[in-house]
C-alpha cells in the first residue's frame, strides 16, 4: 500500500471514527474544515490506493475502510523504524529518550509491558 499524505491520514482518521459513511459524514469527523470537493477528491484517492471500499446506496456512494487503523499503524510504524532508525526499535526508544519525550516512569512501564508479554 502506498504511503498516505497528511490530508489522507486525517481523512482516514475520520473514516475509522465513522465506520461506513458518505463524504459529509466524514467531514463532520475531521478536525480541519475542508471544502467538500477537496474531501471528495481525497476519498477517491484513498479508494484508488486500496484504503477504502465503496458501494452505491441509492444515488450516494458509501465508503468503508478496507484496512483497520491497527493494521495501518503497524505498517506505518514498521516503515518509520526501518527508514529512520536503521530498523532498530532500540534506536527509536533512544531517540525519544534523548528528545526528553519519555520519562523514567514511562520507560519502566514499557519494560513491564514487555516482561508481561514474554510470560
Amino acid at each position: 500500500m502506498e504511503k498516505l499524505t497528511i490530508q489522507e491520514e486525517e481523512a482516514m482518521l475520520a473514516i475509522w471514527r465513522t465506520g461506513e459513511g458518505n463524504i459529509k459524514s466524514f467531514m463532520e469527523q475531521m478536525e480541519t474544515a475542508l471544502p467538500y470537493t477537496t474531501v471528495a477528491s481525497t476519498i477517491k484517492n484513498l479508494e484508488k490506493k486500496g484504503y477504502l471500499n465503496s458501494r452505491l446506496s441509492g444515488n450516494t456512494y458509501l465508503y468503508r475502510p478496507a484496512i483497520s487503523e491497527a493494521e495501518y499503524k503497524k505498517k506505518f510504524m514498521g516503515s518509520v523504524v526501518k527508514e529512520y532508525f536503521d530498523n532498530s526499535y532500540t534506536e527509536l526508544v533512544n531517540f525519544f529518550v534523548e528528545q526528553k519525550k519519555l520519562s523514567t516512569q514511562e520507560l519502566k512501564d514499557i519494560i513491564d509491558m514487555i516482561e508481561k508479554g514474554n510470560k
